[in-house]
């Protein structure tokens, strides 16, 4: 906030932030203890770094940090946070959870990376350029994982067409089994999904202190959103419907095509998806 190595703790504490939401994501889905412990402990690791944050900053200016919009928010965050952390803790209502935390995280990420609060002129510049930077990476990490599920989705069609013409043969034994393939393309999905949607606020965020009066009907924004509708009706179809099979493999297929159209088609025609500065 106001010393010079501030804004990179403030990233820091965004990043550490985003890997906790990952992480309740996948406990959320999975039910996995493990995932939720250490997501538990990463936010409260940004909880202390929060809270050393608010103390310095009180001690600096000799008042409470809310007389500001932007004060207002980082305190709103903490607050957050730290319902979370009490939450995860007493009552154990991960649903509650989950959610709370990605109210936090969009909430940090406006607080973090906007740029009137930095009076510095080059500093703000250069954390916007590095918003963009994390909003890029975190998107292709997305689509990284989507390839890779569509890719044991499209393994998973070949089994299934070998076993039913019962084509025995060392290309079958080469191939992991249906419920292992199937497996693997619906982890995969569930670490792309939660990656997707924090880049998608992360790129808003950019979108709103960059280009400003942008159109919210811009192509590349809607498929991205299209992108993320799909994946999360493909976790609902498998989650909540217990569907299985070939029909949810070639959803995913379906899905990862929206994807390869969004990335190479939709980008084109978008406002301000040309350009980076």
């Amino acid at each position: 906030m106001f010393a010079i190595d501030m804004p990179r703790l403030h990233e820091l504490t965004v990043v550490l932030y985003a890997f906790s939401v990952l992480l309740y994501f996948f406990d959320f889905i999975h039910h996995n203890r493990k995932a939720n412990q250490i997501a538990f402990w990463l936010l409260a690791f940004v909880w202390v770094l929060q809270t050393t944050f608010l103390c310095l900053y009180m001690v600096n200016t000799g008042r409470f940090p809310v007389l500001t919009i932007f004060e207002g928010l980082y305190f709103y965050s903490w607050v957050l946070v730290t319902l979370s952390l009490g939450i995860n803790r007493l009552l154990r209502v991960d649903f509650i959870v989950f959610f709370t935390n990605i109210l936090g995280f969009i909430v940090l990420a406006i607080h973090t990376f906007a740029p009137v609060q930095y009076h510095s002129h080059i500093v703000a510049q250069k954390l916007v350029s590095e918003l963009l930077l994390i909003h890029i990476t975190m998107a292709i990490l997305s689509y990284g994982a989507f390839s890779l599920s569509f890719v044991f989705s499209l393994l998973y069609l070949l089994q299934y067409d070998l076993l039913k013409r019962k084509k025995w043969g060392t290309r079958l034994l080469r191939l992991a089994d249906l419920s292992k393939l199937e497996h693997l393309a619906y982890v995969q999905a569930v670490i792309g999904v939660p990656m997707l949607m924090l880049a998608l606020i992360l790129g808003l965020q950019w979108v709103y202190i960059k280009v400003p009066g942008v159109h919210w009907y811009d192509s590349k924004v809607i498929g991205s959103f299209i992108v993320l509708a799909g994946y999360c009706i493909y976790l609902y179809l498998k989650i909540g419907k217990g569907l299985s099979g070939k029909t949810l493999a070639l959803w995913n297929i379906g899905s990862f095509l929206i994807v390869l159209i969004n990335f190479f088609l939709f980008g084109q025609f978008s406002s301000f998806h040309l350009w980076y500065s």
